[in-house]
């Protein structure tokens, strides 16, 4: 079985940035998760298009985009121009996630669509066969540092029982509230690609955090 890593950049110190995605990077990050918030779908401003493509020269490791606004399809060509890998954008934030879904596909990258703490895993049946990835949010978005809504560990079960059934080559993500205590737990929920921002940033020396994060689960 195999579990991506994926730190958030969101809760790295951005006065060190290219010396914090370097720690992670040794401490064997698969991917960098970039959180961009447009201060309408939640109550947070983060980073457009221009900051990303500045990032994208500092890893060669997948930039895993995660849009968390509104008309996501107003601007996902833009964040693929940029250097996204992987671009997520919420169920919740468009009326056409299928066609969304198709036109990331058509540039080249991975297509994934996230689901927030309200919305049940059952939304997703008529879109699963077309999702590369599907991001199941423990915390409500907008905000690092949150605590992980136990409630998840049964919507992770019921993304894996969908994805195993319709679509196998589907990876399931999980964001927030995630650390030592519960890494286990959500990889024994299905999630097979895990975002943790403060639990890896948020201690002395990051790149040891996520060898320690790697070790658990073997």
């Amino acid at each position: 079985m195999t579990v991506a890593l994926a730190p958030s950049l969101l809760s790295a110190d951005f006065a060190r940035i290219a010396e914090q995605i370097a720690q992670v990077e040794a401490g064997g990050a698969d991917y960098l998760h970039l959180d961009v918030m447009d201060g309408r779908f939640v109550p947070n401003l983060t980073w457009g298009p221009k900051i990303i493509g500045d990032l994208r020269r500092l890893s060669a490791r997948t930039f895993d985009c995660h849009l968390m606004i509104v008309e996501p399809e107003r601007y996902v060509d833009e964040f693929r121009k940029a250097g996204a890998d992987i671009i997520t954008f919420h169920y919740e934030a468009t009326p056409h996630a299928q066609r969304l879904l198709t036109h990331i596909r058509s540039l080249g990258a991975k297509a994934g669509i996230s689901i927030c703490p309200q919305t049940p895993v059952s939304m997703l049946q008529d879109v699963i066969e077309d999702c590369d990835l599907v991001l199941v949010m423990s915390v409500n978005p907008g905000f690092g540092g949150q605590r992980f809504i136990p409630r998840a560990f049964e919507k992770l079960r019921e993304a894996r029982a969908l994805i195993d059934e319709r679509n196998p080559s589907c990876i399931l993500e999980v964001d927030g509230g995630v650390g030592k205590e519960n890494l286990r737990a959500v990889v024994d929920a299905g999630a097979r690609a895990i975002v943790m921002g403060s639990s890896v940033f948020g201690t002395p020396d990051p790149s040891a955090t996520l060898r320690e994060m790697r070790a658990l689960l073997a």
